[in-house]
């Protein structure tokens, strides 16, 4: 194996994308160093490959950066380029093919959101009230691209603590001409019985159609099916992850928790939960609307 660049950093040049690119996940993110990594080094046994794609991938899991797209959206990468034939193909060859796949597969992925938001629109009727939790950029789409098509909507907002990302969506959501208002994390119940539905993004999609998403989601979740309000998901596939948590300590250590928490997660609060299927009503992904019940089949289908 040679490397074309021996101070190529894989850790620092997935902060440094996510830090130039507010509007990437960390799971697009992964795969953009990962094609970095595949143009810097030349292999010369497929076994190296895979070593080299784990090691970058074990590289990125010690960064604090949300890791539950990062793990779905890199196995679902290795398992694409590998797919091709490489019969009677040097590593040159083989490594070019890879190449040309992962471009493939990030430009679909990158379309992702388009898909959805399209989607997502047709149910967004004028005039209508939502509630959204945080700041999710698949949501943010969806709702100014309903703007651009001339509907008319009021949106809240929760606040997201600890770090208030919700502060940021109302921002630039009115900065597209939206009507927002600002609430308390606290306030959901207060205000869940005013509106129509509740639009949510995910960190993750587990094999029972559930989803990981911030902290506070499965509370909106519950608080929604109580008041019989439609709960809708919208996630790009990369994000399906095979995992299948029964409750919120089921899920791994490292998509709850900074890894500086690591250690000792007595006294520290996740950064995200778990919300079980059965409180979603429909999940927009890029593979098409889907009941939580469908995910199963879906996933079986990615990793055929």
């Amino acid at each position: 194996m040679k490397d074309d660049n021996q101070q190529f950093d894989v850790a620092s040049h997935f902060v440094a994308i996510l830090e130039k690119d507010d509007s990437l996940s960390p799971g697009i993110a992964a795969i953009k160093t990962l094609l970095m990594v595949l143009e810097k080094t030349k292999f010369d046994t497929v076994q190296e490959f895979h070593s080299t794609l784990q090691a970058a991938v074990g590289a990125m899991r010690k960064t604090d950066k949300p890791m539950t797209s990062v793990v779905s959206g890199t196995e679902l990468f290795s398992r694409f380029i590998t797919l091709a034939k490489f019969d009677d193909k040097t590593m040159d060859e083989v490594r070019e093919i890879m190449l040309n796949r992962g471009k493939m597969f990030l430009e679909k992925l990158l379309e992702s959101r388009n898909v959805i938001a399209k989607q997502a629109i047709t149910f967004i009727s004028e005039g209508c009230r939502i509630l959204t939790h945080a700041r999710s950029r698949t949501v943010r789409e969806a709702l100014i691209l309903a703007a651009k098509n001339n509907k008319r909507f009021h949106v809240f907002v929760t606040h997201s603590a600890p770090d208030q990302h919700g502060e940021q969506m109302v921002q630039e959501l009115e900065n597209a001409g939206i009507d927002c208002t600002l609430i308390l994390d606290t306030a959901i119940g207060y205000v869940m019985e005013t509106v129509d539905m509740v639009l949510v993004g995910a960190e993750g999609v587990v094999e029972s159609g559930g989803i990981i998403n911030r902290i506070g989601t499965v509370t909106m979740a519950i608080c929604a099916k109580e008041m019989k309000k439609p709960f809708y998901a919208l996630v790009e596939s990369f994000k399906f992850c095979r995992l299948f948590p029964l409750n919120q300590r089921d899920l791994p250590n490292e998509y709850k928790y900074n890894k500086k928490n690591l250690k000792d997660t007595t006294k520290v609060h996740p950064m995200v939960d778990y919300t079980p299927p059965g409180y979603i009503t429909l999940l927009f992904t890029d593979l098409g609307i889907l009941a939580p019940s469908a995910v199963s089949d879906e996933l079986i289908k990615l990793y055929l």
